[in-house]
């Protein structure tokens, strides 16, 4: 993210000492205008200590879909389901048990070719999508929104079942993220115009937006639904027509939504969906002739691959939202139990799998020692089970590359010195499940301080003065998100400010929205999403003059 714009959590426990309030302790961080807040879930009723009736109570609460059945598969072109030119599948994974979900058509080259053959005859001058109205590219945009509302218990299954995370995230985060971006557009695609410009002698210019034609768009696995809504939105938004290639490890949502753009009456052609490997079928989209404008959300290094291969083929136009390292300050007069509070979901949210996890979090001296107490309990308390029990707060990690990786960077971390306060091994179960962990002592030069790990693990540094934490906070190759903690507008402000980060949060943290630009500094990428700056990657502006026989003010 990618990031997410919310977080979910949820303890679903009760001290002896506490009155039943009705509600089960947690929070869900989008408020009803899509803000990442923080307020508790309701349950009407008491909440009862005994397992029969907690869960009887939670039966209020949205289920996931049991045995859902997996109904698309196959490759998307031109609103048609089609099997792969090669005729090879490969192997989708429930990530919380290992085992097989289903096995999916794998687009190659050949593959792509169709797809983008489809998806510029759909942008032809005269077509049917390049003729339509701005007002009903929206029209159509919002019916995509009202179709994801009507089956947004089937997509948060199949996020979290193909994903792994927690099914109650999946729903009030990640398809909430969804709906809140495809109606934010829809409402953008008649309001983009050009201007009229004075210049000098006896001409009449004027500026227009147009698309930018067909535009490859390749999405990562951590938020696979909602990451597709924030490149096709704007891309659809503008007029552009799309090629995108799913993660291979978590396709099943990105081919569902295929129905659902069918069905919302997008022409044929306009939208078309590759699942297959990044060497394959993401590399045919970097390169190829056929394709105007490639967005990618990922990793650095691949991110570097995109770049170099858009401008060995026709250099087509790129955004990148690549990998973080991200510093969290905490100053000594912030509010300690809620900076606590923040750093924990900053860095566990979604299984520390988010590219603006705040995995440096950096605590003045004063109050050190009390913040690293506080942090470990929070992250003992923290519950990691099956994503689909709806007091999970941490699920599985994707799958068993990255599980490793986490676990040898804990390993590090260990050797190079750090102090592990708790976690720092796989739980004894089946799935790629790692305890919640948490490392005090941390130098700057260790790996884990690096390193994008991208997994259940917080780093806490210490630090003595506001310059120092500048300094330090800034000395990455990334850019992407930074935080500050703390009661002073001063500092606040002052820390915003010397931060080289493309967004700066004061005293919350992952606080995205749809209508807020998003994207990195330095080697976090180029070019920003959501927002009215979206909309400038998906659009050429066009400058025409005509002489006309007498200029008049």
């Amino acid at each position: 993210m990618s990031l997410t714009p919310g977080l979910y959590t949820q303890e679903g426990t009760q001290s002896p000492n506490q009155k039943s309030s009705g509600k089960i302790s947690g929070q869900i961080a989008i408020d009803n205008r899509g803000t990442m807040t923080s307020s508790k879930i309701e349950l009407p009723g008491e909440v009862k200590s005994d397992p029969a009736a907690l869960m009887a109570s939670l039966q209020l609460m949205p289920s996931p879909v049991p045995d859902l059945e997996i109904k698309y598969t196959k490759i998307f072109i031109n609103n048609e389901w089609q099997t792969s030119v090669s005729g090879r599948t490969f192997p989708v994974y429930n990530p919380s048990n290992g085992e097989k979900i289903c096995h999916v058509q794998e687009a190659e080259k050949a593959d792509t070719d169709k797809a983008v053959q489809a998806a510029r005859l759909a942008f032809t001058l005269g077509s049917v999508w390049r003729r339509m109205d701005a007002s009903e590219r929206g029209r159509l945009l919002d019916k995509l929104a009202d179709l994801v509302e009507r089956d947004r218990t089937i997509l948060a299954t199949l996020e979290s079942v193909n994903g792994g995370k927690p099914f109650l995230q999946a729903f009030y985060v990640d398809l909430q993220g969804v709906i809140k971006t495809l109606r934010y557009f829809a409402g953008w695609a008649d309001k983009i115009h050009g201007m009229t410009i004075p210049v000098d002698g006896d001409y009449f210019t004027f500026t227009k937006h147009e698309p930018i034609g067909v535009c490859g768009q390749i999405i990562p696995w951590n938020f696979p639904l909602l990451m597709m809504a924030w490149k096709i939105a704007p891309a659809l938004c503008c007029g552009n027509t799309v090629v995108i290639k799913p993660a291979e490890q978590t396709p099943l949502s990105s081919l569902y939504m295929g129905a659902l753009i069918k069905e919302a009456g997008f022409p044929p052609g306009v939208v078309n969906i590759l699942p297959g490997y990044g060497p394959t079928a993401g590399a045919a989209i970097a390169f190829h002739m056929g394709i105007d404008k490639v967005a990618f959300t990922g990793s650095t290094e691949v991110g570097k691959l995109i770049q170099e291969a858009a401008g060995r083929s026709n250099l087509k136009r790129v955004t990148l939202e690549l990998g973080g390292k991200s510093p969290n300050i905490i100053f000594a007069d912030a509010d300690l139990d809620y900076a606590v509070e923040q750093a924990h979901q900053g860095v566990f949210f979604n299984q520390g799998q988010c590219c603006t996890a705040g995995s440096r979090v950096f605590v003045e001296e004063s109050i050190y020692d009390e913040f690293v107490r506080k942090s470990v309990e929070r992250a003992k308390r923290r519950i990691v089970g099956n994503p689909f029990d709806p007091t999970t707060e941490q699920g599985p990690q994707i799958d068993k590359e990255q599980y490793s990786k986490i676990l040898a960077l804990i390993q590090s971390g260990i050797s190079e010195g750090a102090k592990l306060e708790c976690g720092g091994k796989a739980l004894g179960r089946k799935g790629f499940y790692i305890e919640p962990t948490v490392f005090s002592n941390v130098k700057d030069e260790m790996r884990i301080a690096k390193e994008e790990i991208f997994g259940p693990v917080q780093q806490i540094l210490k630090f003595k003065t506001m310059d120092e934490a500048i300094e330090r906070a800034n000395s990455t190759e990334y850019g992407l998100v930074a935080a500050v903690f703390t009661r002073d507008i001063n500092k606040a402000m002052t820390v915003s400010a010397a931060m080289h980060a493309g967004t700066v949060w004061i005293n919350c943290y992952n606080a995205l929205n749809v209508q807020s630009p998003f994207g990195g500094f330095k080697m976090s990428g180029n070019g920003r999403e959501m927002g009215e700056y979206g909309l400038r990657e998906y659009s050429e502006v066009k400058t025409i003059t005509m002489k006309i026989h007498q200029k008049n003010s």
